[in-house]
């Protein structure tokens, strides 16, 4: 096992090579990928080799910041809580690494007594317990001080779920992101995205670490016991240098005063850091989504399965929001988590696409700026071919909030209907590192690889897509649609008997997903399979709406078969039946991949 795995470009190889001779010389053991055997493969051993390390250095830089490899490594290296970052030119760091702290080592030329250094050092002797040989004392020696932002900053970890019941988690972690949101408003604060902060759960919480990792100086934990129609709910907030707590109290309330709560722990965080608010910073902290603790519950119910890629779940969430809305008909919140899964479902159903379309408008007559909503009616007018006025909806929307899963899902889907890939790349990289269960977004990088023409981006993204779908089959063995993501990766690694195999396994599971059965054929066409492939695509393009005709009609996964007979009287068929053709009017196809994203 190797102390430390070296990630980086080829541009900075001799940056790379320079790091691993200075911690080679302080006794770690370092491995780089000029050690590659030339009998493996090259991905088997790399996996190998970072999962085996115990800390993970990538090296950013602009060429590094674009490479897939470097993308996904750094990634699995936060995954593992074992990331160290540094830059060699300053280059700006691609979500949700610029959360976390980088050392500068900008013009480095191997001096071992470069603040950027020290820091590289410390983190690793931190990971690996001082390393080997003499460099335990060293690495303390060279231990940093805290950075600073020129403003306080904080992470709000995840409050922990006391309540004995596992299913109870959806409401902490609610409560958890709502007092982010709710800071997030203070100009003077700066706030750790969620999806860093969470990267932390289920850790013993040793904050000084924490707050160096994601160089931050404060930190708030607290818990939620529900019980009943009473919820007891702590909160510390603690220095991140020193660990010592700066505020903590505890609140034993009815549910009804849920929102009082977290205004009362939001102020308390403000009072404490010595911050002045604007008043509207105080009214926005202190407007709520809807008055009824009731609805909000059902919401954050709802909100916890609406990334679940799973059709099945529609009809559940959208039964979620519509109680929540029967208790309050104003939960813009709520409207616009229905319009973004009607507008899933909308490829299937004219009916879903009228709903959609009321949704989002009723959401955005209560609350213009609500970015979910604007990047709902994106979608919508993707589905219809209205490229331009879906892009005004998508920027919108990530003017917004540019960490928006949901507004990135968005920007993606339309930057590959338009054959921007390298862009779209970079909006399902941002989804990757929001949703750390998000399968559909690693296959759409792969695809928009291929279309790149870039094998090695094509094998990285279809090794993380596996991973992410092993992952959530583990957890919910009988969703198919999570396993229907898997096939068209496992087909580009060369595992076609595993393919088939998740195919025909998904199909026992939903035969009727038209979705499903679309994502399956695209995979099947890959395979060569093509009479299994035409079996499955006649009856999702004859289910199919006219936003999924549009799809499938520019998706050049399909374009294998656009001269077979039994294909072209499927597209006739659809054809007939809406009376469209190239739904941009140029005769041009875009790799539009899995269609369910």
């Amino acid at each position: 096992m190797s102390d430390v795995f070296i990630s980086y470009a080829r541009s900075t190889q001799a940056a790379a090579r320079m790091v691993a001779t200075g911690l080679r010389e302080l006794g770690y053991e370092v491995w780089l990928d000029d050690q590659l055997p030339a009998h493996r493969a090259y991905d088997e051993v790399i996996a190998e080799r970072l999962n085996a390390a115990k800390s993970v250095i990538v090296i950013w830089s602009a060429d590094a910041t674009r490479s897939e490899w470097v993308r996904s490594e750094a990634n699995r290296g936060r995954a593992a809580r074992k990331l160290v970052q540094m830059t060699v030119d300053a280059a700006p760091l691609p979500m949700p690494f610029d959360q976390l702290q980088c050392a500068d080592l900008t013009g480095w030329t191997g001096a071992q007594d470069a603040p950027g250094w020290r820091t590289v050092v410390a983190s690793v002797a931190e990971l690996t317990a001082g390393g080997a040989g003499g460099s335990r004392a060293g690495a303390a020696n060279a231990r940093p001080a805290m950075a600073t932002r020129g403003k306080p900053s904080i992470c709000v970890l995840p409050f922990a779920n006391m309540s004995g019941d596992a299913d109870q988690e959806y409401f902490s972690d609610g409560i958890s992101e709502d007092i982010i949101t709710d800071l997030s408003k203070v100009s003077t604060l700066s706030v750790v995205a969620r999806h860093a902060a969470f990267a932390f759960r289920g850790q013993a919480m040793d904050v000084p670490r924490i707050a160096r990792l994601l160089n931050v100086s404060h930190v708030l934990e607290g818990s939620v016991r529900r019980a009943g129609g009473r919820v007891r709910i702590t909160a510390q907030l603690i220095d991140g240098a020193a660990g010592d707590h700066l505020w903590a109290e505890r609140w034993d309330r009815d549910l009804t005063d849920i929102f009082a709560v977290q205004d009362e722990i939001s102020q308390a965080v403000v009072s404490a850091l010595k911050l002045k608010l604007a008043p509207e910073e105080k009214r926005a902290i202190e407007r709520r989504g809807t008055s009824s603790p009731e609805a909000y519950d059902l919401f954050l119910m709802a909100r916890r399965h609406a990334v679940g890629q799973s059709a099945k779940r529609y009809d559940l969430i959208i039964g979620l929001c519509r109680a929540a809305i029967d208790l309050d008909p104003n939960y813009a919140a709520a409207w616009a988590v229905i319009a973004l899964v009607e507008a899933a479902k909308a490829a299937y159903s004219a009916e879903a696409a009228e709903a959609g379309w009321a949704a989002a408008d009723r959401a955005l007559s209560l609350d213009p700026d609500l970015a979910e909503a604007h990047a709902a009616k994106g979608r919508l007018l993707l589905r219809q071919g209205r490229y331009d006025e879906a892009r005004a909806e998508v920027d919108t929307a990530l003017r917004l909030d540019p960490r928006s899963r949901d507004a990135n899902v968005s920007a993606g889907l339309l930057a590959v209907s338009t054959k921007r890939f390298a862009e779209a790349v970079d909006y399902f990289g941002a989804v990757c590192a929001i949703d750390a269960t998000d399968v559909g977004a690693p296959m759409m990088i792969m695809q928009c690889h291929e279309a790149l023409g870039d094998a090695a981006g094509v094998r990285v993204a279809a090794i993380e897509a596996v991973t992410r779908v092993e992952a959530a089959i583990a957890a919910e063995p009988d969703n198919g649609a999570v396993l229907s993501y898997g096939v068209g990766a496992l087909i580009n690694l060369g595992q076609l008997a595993r393919a088939k195999e998740w195919a025909e396994r998904a199909l026992s599971l939903d035969p009727r997903d038209g979705l499903l059965r679309y994502n399956l054929g695209c995979g099947m066409i890959r395979a060569g399979e093509t009479d299994f492939a035409l079996d499955l695509l006649e009856g999702s393009i004859k289910q199919g709406g006219h936003g999924h005709y549009v799809w499938a009609q520019a998706d050049t996964d399909l374009d294998p078969l656009r001269e077979h007979p039994r294909f072209l009287a499927i597209m006739d068929e659809a054809q007939a039946r809406f009376g469209v053709t190239d739904p941009r009017g140029d005769g041009a196809k875009a790799d539009l991949g899995n269609f369910a994203s």
